[in-house]
């Protein structure tokens, strides 16, 4: 199975769609989000969309209906986006950005009130585009359109859960990605995360997840499986100071712009006085958390948890307050979209020295992990593309864990991996003509549409989505603008 989220169009070209594409074995992809994004022509990753030629479509921030509809067919059009769906069934849901920034039930960052209309009337043009243009039937009858929560059974081998974390019952945001802290606002803040009515899934849903999980043990499956959007382990925000060393922290911040040296600064600061590295996430509702942890242990699974949204690569072990092991964790790098590796080089490994639960963090490559399953183990492989601003890449293999399904108490172990690349050239790429000061296409194949290709694939797309739906049968400073 292959796990992907967050593919910001201007970002960069899908590579890591072509290299799913061509993968050996792929029974599905489930993909965790963020499979549009809501930006206009100037927002987040528009600067590099203007180099490559990915230019969004409407130009503005997308709000109507209208909007979000020629957003899903400019996002369908890509050649590599076509070859991944026809490749194999896609399981979806979204994040954030399929409606806004870093939303919630009542409301998201990223919306200006007086300019916008009504939260719910952007939300309902959102979900009724995501219905009509994603691999996906509509909730049951009576069942409100965020309530897209299911599962699947993957014969006696596992059970997959996907959940819904983003606009059926998520408390607010302590804080939203890229906002300052002020120092008085530190314990405010934590003691309103630690309230224990905040939520992220709902009593409904949390009850649901627990039948489906004990159903599934109780049929003897190995494995049970959680599609989830955001990070679920405790993170804590490194001290480059301290871990880097004067000298080498010193030369980091002097390649920084001044705007990230304050804020970079400003997130070191709240992280020593102990807020989490990111608020967005399952850190920022760490009672939800909980009654998760023990939905999870009363079905008498230890699940593997799936997730998206943070554009890094994660292998966690996570415990309850107690200490106890009661889950793995692989999270999907991105397709595309920016990370923090962006600015600070190796961020991820430092953040997995400063925090128990993580055993892997990376924050510099684009790409997507296979997760394999057998009646012994789960592994995951955290497959990355070179680059994302060029049709030619190297493909590589940069890790591999494995859970062993017989040891539910073991941690997770690191599995020894070639050190091998594999170099991709696509025929007819698009490229930019330096002297003509325009972007060129040549061979056979443009990846910004040879338009008979493109509805060729995209009419097998559509033809093998309705007989496969559902499948039946993909630091860290809070001055980041998006996950």
């Amino acid at each position: 199975m292959g796990v992907v989220s967050c593919q910001l169009y201007p970002g960069g070209f899908f590579n890591a769609y072509a290299s799913i594409a061509k993968l050996d074995r792929l029974d599905a992809v489930l993909h965790l989000g963020d499979y549009i994004y809501e930006y206009a022509i100037d927002g987040y990753g528009g600067d590099i969309g203007k180099k490559i030629g990915r230019l969004v479509e409407p130009t503005h921030e997308i709000v109507t209906l209208a909007d979000y509809r020629i957003r899903h067919a400019q996002v369908k059009r890509d050649a590599d986006m076509q070859a991944a769906h026809a490749r194999a069934a896609f399981i979806c849901v979204w994040d954030d950005h399929e409606v806004a920034n870093d939303d919630w039930i009542g409301g998201a960052e990223n919306r200006d009130p007086a300019t916008e209309g009504d939260w719910k009337a952007r939300k309902a043009a959102s979900m009724q585009a995501y219905f009509e243009w994603m691999p996906i039937r509509d909730p049951k009858p009576g069942e409100p359109w965020e309530a897209i929560n299911r599962s699947f059974e993957f014969g006696d081998l596992a059970t997959l859960v996907m959940v819904e974390t983003r606009l059926l019952a998520r408390s607010r945001q302590v804080a939203a990605k890229g906002e300052a802290i002020a120092p008085a606002e530190y314990a405010p803040m934590m003691g309103e995360r630690a309230q224990p009515g905040r939520e992220m899934l709902g009593a409904p849903q949390l009850a649901w997840i627990e039948r489906t999980m004990a159903a599934s043990v109780t049929a003897g499956k190995p494995w049970q499986v959680l599609g989830n959007q955001v990070v679920m382990a405790r993170v804590a925000g490194p001290d480059l100071e301290k871990q880097l060393g004067p000298d080498r922290f010193a030369a980091m911040m002097a390649r920084l712009p001044e705007k990230w040296r304050t804020a970079l600064m400003a997130s070191m600061a709240s992280y020593r006085a102990g807020l989490p590295f990111n608020f967005d996430s399952w850190d920022g509702h760490p009672a939800a958390r909980e009654r998760l942890y023990a939905a999870f242990k009363r079905s008498g699974s230890r699940p593997v948890v799936l997730s998206g949204d943070s554009h890094a690569g994660w292998a966690n072990d996570l415990h309850d307050a107690s200490g106890k092991l009661v889950a793995v964790e692989f999270g999907a790098t991105a397709i595309t979209s920016l990370s923090y590796g962006s600015l600070v080089p190796g961020i991820g490994t430092l953040i997995a020295d400063a925090n128990d639960e993580v055993r892997f963090c990376d924050q510099d490559r684009k790409g997507f992990i296979v997760l394999t399953l057998t009646p012994d183990h789960a592994t995951v492989d955290f497959k990355t593309v070179s680059t994302v601003v060029a049709g030619s890449y190297e493909e590589a293999s940069v890790a591999r864990f494995r859970a062993s399904a017989a040891a539910p108490e073991a941690k997770l172990r690191a599995a020894r991996i070639a050190a091998a690349t594999h170099r991709v050239t696509p025929i007819g790429v698009t490229r930019f003509d330096q002297t003509a000061g325009n972007f060129s296409s040549t061979g056979k194949r443009n990846r910004t549409g040879n338009i008979a290709e493109s509805r060729r694939v995209f009419a097998l797309t559509r033809r093998r989505a309705a007989r496969m739906v559902e499948v039946g049968v993909n630091l860290g400073a809070r001055f980041a603008s998006s996950a």
